[in-house]
This record gives structure tokens, C-alpha cells and sequence, in this order.
């Protein structure tokens, strides 16, 4: 890649260079193997074509500057042997050479250096330095990040990168032809963004926001007219929308987020939406503006608990009980109408929206098993109903033609519920969950978690005295929630021995309202788990 003529440019908005010791050890480490395995796998490298022998750096730019920066190391190596007069002649070639074809040609005149591989606005000048006059720079006020490509320069410095001329370019040579990456090429942001999506999806995780943030920047410095102080302000509101959401989470929020401004897309086609919501500058400052505003909002819906609704009206609190439950069975579908119904909303109509919102989605998503794609059509339509102010309350939302064609009715429910499984070893959190509901409903409120226990009415562990003790189709109610109860603690040990007509006794001395209902029975069998 970096010696065959081709230049690489990090663009001027792509994050800056971070880093730091441990990614320098784990990448050294690989280096050092490179003898006995002759090749090391450096990962895809997701490159846009500017013109025949240029490309823009999209993914890939922290491993191919530092692999720049240890072949720098070593080029100072060389140029150390020149100073101490070892086979000065020999190594001049050798230095002059290897910099040609690695870093770049230097200018006669200016001796400045027409780098191979150019870095983004913040780290470019910084890196060319080094370039120049092999040594790392540390100038006051030099800027964190530039302080960590010197910090690299340093460590590869002092690593072993052979003795003589000939023994560190044979290392050099060893580094450039052993370190193999896969080279995607992509025409357009377009394009490098499906590619991203499609790695991701399959489990190659790339910076997704990079890709966009350069997107963006691109249109509003598309005039030439932003000065570098107010790009540095614009960048720094960037970063911190990131730090709030999280890389892994990110384009779910993109996506949450157009789909209360435009028609509902599926992540393939979410790029070129967004292009499309944000193609002029004024257009592109608008939006980031509604990524900022919406970010804190979509955070604080994944995280009940985060501290940022302390500092909003104490009435959104009372959202954490149904906002818990979407989380505990990460159900983010409703998040596109609950973040426009944030600003929309009164908080206490918030909080009713949240409500309906659970119910809808335990009903639909967790018992039913219905599918999300209509589910995500009927939401869109909703949502932007409340971004137009066309939806002003929680009422009207659930009176929806959307959400009544999407709510299962009664009777579809109870069966899907009489069928319904779930694995106290797999899933206690949502059981539990789920069970607290329906004691609250019943006047029995739960108020620490902690202190109860799930537990089998008919034991997981059978024998043949149970098995005849419940009759036939013991089998199937193992993971059935009709045959489990939430129990106060601390737990009655003889429970896991006791016969039926002995639970009996203790369930209706607990307060546990559905285990009172339980100890009406006469008999727990496949009828009785069904009722």
C-alpha cells in the first residue's frame, strides 16, 4: 500500500490520532511474530477512490499511522548510522530510498516532505514535522493527540530494529511485505457507508460516525467560508454527541432519529436519506443541531439510571418503571416516538406515553412474537405525527388507528401468555420483571427486587412421586411462567421437597398475591398451570 506510488489522505474532519501505549504493545507484539509467521493480518482497511492514484482514509487510519511511525523509527535508526559514520554511502541510498517509498518525497527547495500518507487538519502539520527531521517534537502547547504520535515515535524508537543498515532494512521489508490488510475501495461516501454497514452486521465493528461526521463537515465547509475557529466548535459539539451515544450504539440513534423527521428506512438505505435531509450547509447545521439536541435524550432512554433525568422536571422519575422494562427486554422500537414525544409531550403525558408504550411492546414484541417490520412502519407514521404537533398527548397516541391495529387483543394475549416460556436460568431479569407487574396490579407492590426468589410450582427436578403427583404433560410446564411464582425471600428450603399440598400451606402465608391464587387450587396440573 505505502510504497507502490498511491497517496493516502485522512480526511480534514476524520478523528484525530489516539492511540496510546497498550494499542502500541498489542501492535509490537504482532511485529515481533512476523519472523516466524512471515505474516501478520492487520484487519480491512476502507478506503474512497479521489482519483486514479489517490484515496481517502475512511477506516483504518489509527493502524496505518503507526505503522508509518514505526517505519519512521526505523529510517532514524539508519540516519543515526550515517552520523556515526557506519557505511555512510551505503546507507545514504538505503535512507533516502526507503523515505521515498514509505513517507514521500522531499522537496529540494523547501526540504519539506510530499508525504505518502497526510493526516486530518489537527494532526497533518504535527506528523510532517517528524517526517522532516526525524525527531519527535515536544513543543509547548503541542495538542494531546500530537502528543501521543511523538510519545509513538518515541517508544518504536527504542526498540530493536537491527544493527546495521542492511539488518534494518531487511526489518523494514520484513514490516511492509508481512503486515497484510484487506483493501476495500469504495466510489462515495454512499458506497462506503453500505460497505460499513454490511461489515458491521457481520461482526467487524467500523466507525460508523467518522463516516458521517465527514460527510457533514464536507457540506458545511462546502462555501470555503467557515472560519477554523468556529469548525473547531462545530468538531468539539461532534465529539461530544459521540462520547454521549457510544460508537456501537450510534446508527440506531441515526436511525431512531430520521425516523421521526422522514419516511422509515432500513439501515442499508439510511445513509441516503440522511444525505438527503442534510445536502446544503444550512441544512447540515440543522441537523447536527437535531443530533445534539436528540443524543442526551436517546442515552437517557437506554439508561434509566443515567443522572441526566435528575436534572429534568422530577415528574419524568416516574418513566424509570416502564423505561426499566424496555430495557430489560431491549426493546428500543418505541424510542423514535419517545424521543420527538419528549419536547412534544408535557412530562406527565411523557410518562403515560412510556407506560402505553411497555405495555404495547410486552404484549407485541415478548408474548405475541409478532413482527417488527409492520411494528416500525405504524411508529414512524406516529412519530412524525407528533413531530408535525399533529399528537399532543399520551391519549391520542394509544387511541391511534397505528397502535390499535398493532395492540393484540384480549384474546389473542391470554393464549399467546398461557404458552409463553421462559427460562429462570436464562432470563430471571425479565421474569421477574414481568411478575413484579402483575403483583403491583394485584395490590402487592414490590418495592426491593432484591428481595424475592423465582421458584417452579412444579419442580424443574422430577421424580416419579411428583410426576404422578401432577399427571400428564409435566414435560411441557417446566419453563411455562404459569408455573412459576416470585416469592418473598428468604426462601423456604423444604420448598424444594415439599409435595403440592405442602407448598399450599406456605403459599398462603406469603404475600405473594398469584401465590394465593395458586393455593386455591386443589390440584397442580397442566389445567391448572393453563388457568
Amino acid at each position: 500500500m505505502m510504497s507502490n506510488g498511491a497517496k493516502y489522505q485522512i480526511p480534514r474532519f476524520q478523528r484525530d490520532y489516539t492511540w496510546e501505549q497498550e494499542q502500541w504493545e498489542d501492535l509490537w507484539s504482532e511485529v515481533e511474530t512476523l519472523p516466524q509467521e512471515q505474516h501478520h493480518y492487520m484487519d480491512y482497511v476502507v478506503l474512497q477512490r479521489k482519483s486514479q492514484h489517490d484515496y481517502a482514509v475512511i477506516d483504518g487510519q489509527q493502524r496505518l499511522v503507526t505503522v508509518s511511525l514505526i517505519i519512521l523509527a526505523a529510517i532514524k535508526h539508519i540516519d543515526n548510522l550515517i552520523s556515526e559514520g557506519q557505511e555512510v554511502e551505503n546507507n545514504k541510498e538505503r535512507l533516502d530510498e526507503l523515505h521515498r517509498r514509505f513517507i514521500g518525497a522531499k522537496n529540494l527547495t523547501t526540504l519539506s516532505v510530499d508525504n505518502t500518507l497526510s493526516l486530518n487538519r489537527n494532526n497533518d502539520a504535527h506528523f510532517r514535522k517528524i517526517c522532516a527531521c526525524l525527531r519527535a517534537l515536544d513543543l509547548r502547547g503541542l495538542t494531546n493527540t500530537n502528543k501521543l504520535i511523538s510519545q509513538a515515535f518515541n517508544f518504536f524508537l527504542k526498540k530493536d530494529l537491527g544493527s546495521s543498515g542492511e539488518k534494518i532494512a531487511a526489518f523494514i521489508e520484513q514490516l511492509s511485505s508481512g503486515m497484510v490488510f484487506t483493501r476495500i475501495v469504495v466510489q462515495d461516501e454512499l458506497n462506503a457507508y453500505k460497505v460499513f454497514e454490511t461489515l458491521n452486521a457481520r461482526g467487524v465493528q467500523l466507525s460508523t460516525p467518522d463516516l458521517l461526521k465527514n460527510y457533514l463537515f464536507s457540506i458545511i465547509t462546502k462555501n470555503q467560508d467557515v472560519p477554523d475557529n468556529e469548525l473547531t466548535e462545530v468538531d468539539n459539539r461532534w465529539s461530544e454527541v459521540v462520547t454521549q451515544l457510544g460508537e456501537s450504539d450510534f446508527t440506531n440513534f441515526l436511525r431512531y432519529h430520521h425516523n421521526f423527521q422522514s419516511k422509515s428506512v432500513t439501515k442499508k438505505n439510511l445513509f441516503a436519506s440522511v444525505r438527503k435531509l442534510a445536502d446544503a450547509p444550512k441544512k447540515a447545521y440543522a441537523y447536527l443541531h437535531s443530533l445534539e439536541r436528540y443524543a442526551p435524550v436517546y442515552a437517557s432512554l437506554s439508561n434509566p439510571d443515567d443522572d441526566w433525568w435528575h436534572y429534568q422536571n422530577p415528574i419524568y422519575l416516574e418513566a424509570k418503571q416502564s423505561l426499566d422494562g424496555l430495557r430489560i427486554f431491549n426493546i428500543k422500537q418505541p424510542f423514535t416516538i419517545l424521543m420527538t414525544a419528549f419536547f412534544s409531550f408535557t412530562p406527565e403525558e411523557f410518562v403515560t406515553l412510556c407506560r402505553y408504550m411497555l405495555v404495547l411492546s410486552i404484549r407485541y414484541n415478548v408474548i405475541c412474537h409478532l413482527p417488527s417490520s409492520e411494528q416500525e412502519n405504524k411508529y414512524n407514521r406516529l412519530a412524525m405525527r407528533i413531530d408535525q404537533q399533529a399528537i399532543k398527548c399520551a391519549s391520542h397516541v394509544k387511541n391511534s388507528p397505528q397502535f390499535k391495529e398493532l395492540y393484540p387483543d384480549d384474546d389473542t394475549f391470554r393464549y399467546a401468555f398461557a404458552f409463553h416460556k421462559m427460562s429462570i436460568r436464562q432470563s430471571p431479569k425479565k421474569i421477574r420483571f414481568l411478575f413484579a407487574q402483575m403483583e403491583r396490579r394485584l395490590g402487592n407492590a414490590i418495592r426491593d427486587m432484591d428481595m424475592t426468589t423465582l421458584a417452579h410450582i412444579y419442580p424443574y427436578n422430577s421424580t416419579p412421586v411428583r410426576i404422578n403427583d401432577f399427571g400428564e404433560g409435566y414435560e411441557e410446564v417446566h419453563d411455562r411462567l404459569g408455573n412459576m411464582l416470585l416469592l418473598p425471600r428468604p426462601e423456604n428450603k423444604q420448598m424444594d421437597t415439599a409435595t403440592f399440598a405442602q407448598k399450599k400451606v406456605i403459599y398462603a402465608q406469603t404475600r405473594s398475591k398469584l401465590a394465593a391464587k395458586v393455593a386455591d387450587y386443589e390440584q397442580w396440573n397442566k389445567q391448572a398451570v393453563m388457568e
